[in-house]
């Protein structure tokens, strides 16, 4: 059974930064993508980034050109740095993995940005 363990959520201002990571029971390059989501509260989860075996990377806009997707084969992580923080990027954030046709999530880790 694969895990995935996300650390790095917290509460910062507004125009802060956090960096939120995702390390894996396996090797990632196994996975045909890593990538993380956000749920707010009464919101779908949506998709905030992702990487694919190739190094792909794809944003949803509302992150673009702040949250950058990035990661390490030898620690078996996936790294999501975040900078320029909003109120509206507070959610709680998932790390998944998906091989084939089959997704697996971590436990998700709280980002709040707040004054």
């Amino acid at each position: 059974q694969v895990q995935l363990v996300e650390s790095g959520g917290g509460l910062v201002q507004p125009g802060g930064s956090l960096t939120l990571s995702c390390t894996a029971s396996e090797n990632i390059f196994n996975f045909n993508y890593m990538g993380w989501y956000r749920q707010a509260p009464g919101k779908q989860r949506e998709l905030v980034a992702r990487i694919n075996v190739g190094g792909v990377t794809n944003y949803v806009d509302s992150v673009q050109g702040r949250f950058t997707i990035s990661r390490v084969g030898a620690t078996k992580t996936v790294y999501l740095p975040m900078s320029s923080l909003k109120p509206e990027d507070t959610a709680a954030y998932y790390c998944s993995a998906a091989i084939l046709s089959r997704t697996y999530w971590g436990q998700g880790t709280q980002v709040t940005v707040s004054p």
